[in-house]
Order: C-alpha cells, then sequence, then structure tokens
C-alpha cells in the first residue's frame, strides 16, 4: 500500500561525508529508497524528510545510519553498493553493512573485487568459512560456482590450503563428442570450462598458468580419484547432480586434513 498524507512525517539526518554517493547521480538512489522501502521521500537541507509506516521508516533509518558509519570510516563505495546495501536492508533490517561490506572482498591479490549479491550468497560464504563440505543447491546462474572458485582463490592466495583441486563429472549437454584428443588434463579440459573461466575472471593468465603447472592448481577427474586422500585443499565438485551415489559417496571419503570442499549443482 502506498504511502498517504495519513502517515506521520520523519526526519533522518544525512551523512555529510557523503551525500553524493547517498543520492546518487539524479538521485536515483532515493527513488531506489523509495520503491523498496515503500516510503515518500523529500529532501531538506542535511535531512530527508519520510513519509510512510513506521516500520518501513525504521528500516530506511537504519540504512542511512549503516551507509554513513562506512563513509565516515572511509569506504570506497563502488557503482551499484547503494542499491545492494539498500536490497540487504529491506530483505534483513538486522544485517550488518559493515561486516557484509568489508568481509565482502575475497580475492585481493586478483583482478577484482568479488562481493555476494544477496543473503544467500553471504550465508554461502559463511558457510564456506565455517564448515569442511558445503553443499550449494539452485538454479542456474546464482553464483554456486562462481562464489566457490572465488572463496577458493582467496584460501590459496591467503595461504590457508595448499592448492584447488577441480573436479566435474564428465557428462555432455546432450550431444555426444566421441573421443576427444589429447592428454587426461586436455581430454576433460572442455568438460571444466565454466571452473576456468571463473578461474581466469579473479587472476592474471599468466598467474593461473604459473600455479597449474606447480600443481597448485590441479583437474582431478573423478573417475580417476579412488584411492586418493587429498590433504590442505580446496576441492570443489560442480555439476554434482550428474554424479552417482557410488561417485559421491567416493568423493566425500577422498578428503584429507586442511581440506575444504564445496559440492554445487
Amino acid at each position: 500500500m502506498a504511502p498517504s498524507s495519513s502517515f506521520p512525517i520523519r526526519k533522518i539526518p544525512i551523512p555529510v561525508e557523503g551525500i553524493e554517493t547517498l543520492f546518487g547521480s539524479f538521485d536515483e538512489n532515493l527513488k531506489n529508497f523509495q520503491l523498496l522501502f515503500n516510503v515518500e521521500i523529500r529532501t531538506h537541507g542535511s535531512e530527508l524528510l519520510v513519509e510512510g509506516r513506521a516500520t518501513d521508516i525504521d528500516k530506511l533509518a537504519g540504512l542511512v545510519e549503516q551507509l554513513g558509519v562506512l563513509l565516515r570510516n572511509g569506504y570506497d563505495f563502488a557503482k551499484g553498493d547503494v542499491k545492494r546495501a539498500a536490497r540487504l536492508v529491506a530483505q534483513d533490517p538486522a544485517i550488518d553493512l559493515a561486516d557484509y561490506f568489508l568481509r565482502g572482498t575475497m580475492v585481493p591479490l586478483g583482478k577484482r573485487r568479488v562481493m555476494p549479491k544477496s543473503i544467500n550468497q553471504r550465508k554461502y560464504l559463511d558457510a564456506i568459512e565455517q564448515f569442511d563440505i558445503v553443499f550449494g543447491v539452485g538454479p542456474a546462474g546464482t553464483g554456486k560456482t562462481y562464489l566457490a572458485m572465488a572463496e577458493a582463490v582467496s584460501f590459496l592466495v591467503g595461504k590457508k590450503v595448499s592448492r584447488i583441486v577441480l573436479a566435474r563429472p564428465a557428462v555432455e549437454a546432450g550431444e555426444k563428442l566421441g573421443f576427444l584428443p589429447g592428454d587426461l588434463q586436455e581430454k576433460v579440459n572442455p568438460y571444466l570450462r565454466p571452473l576456468y573461466d571463473a578461474l581466469y575472471d579473479m587472476l592474471d593468465v599468466n598467474r593461473v598458468e604459473r600455479l597449474l603447472d606447480r600443481g597448485a592448481i590441479e583437474i582431478a577427474p573423478i573417475a580417476f580419484m579412488r584411492g586418493r586422500t587429498l590433504n590442505d585443499a580446496f576441492v570443489i565438485l560442480d555439476e554434482a547432480q550428474n554424479t552417482t551415489s557410488e561417485q559421491m559417496k567416493m568423493f566425500l571419503t577422498r578428503l584429507g586434513i586442511g581440506s575444504k570442499a564445496v559440492i554445487t549443482g
């Protein structure tokens, strides 16, 4: 229900440090706030005049306050960060934006800053950090593989693990390609292309090649993992829905000391 004149008007102080960041280009962020929180917003000097339900105004006030703290602490907001923060507060008013944004950078030496874009993605990353085995289940395009790879690169760069192990069932998408030429790695490369795409998106090509050459990033087809013990490794099993129950049991028993496994599908 849209706000009406029957709702009280409340004043919310605006952080002076980053008023342009808060408003956005042509006040696009304020317009977004109105849609997300179902309120009417007008500006008056260093204050926002907000009309709407008390609970909705409380959410907006909490958002502005947390954004002000980040701005005062010198956080450099990238394009879209304010809108992302608003969506997160709309989903969960109790979220700590400082924790979300300051812990969101997962590839300190990589090509780009990788951050979760939703509450569930944040929970996914928290689960990976907290538990040794994590199952990521969801529709295509929700970031299961990409975020797992970003976390793996972060662990490798931060020396929390000594290698990344990538595994994926060799299952084609409908078409039969027949026998592929080359050695073992060349044969399975087409099936692991989505993992490579994410990897090259986060690290320079030369760095990836060096890591592959020295075995810090390893390709491990499920068919040849029997009998191995993977110690001090970050293991990603992609498209796990295509594995058999026997393959899954075999994979899960390969984990050794200091290893993490993320199974997506």
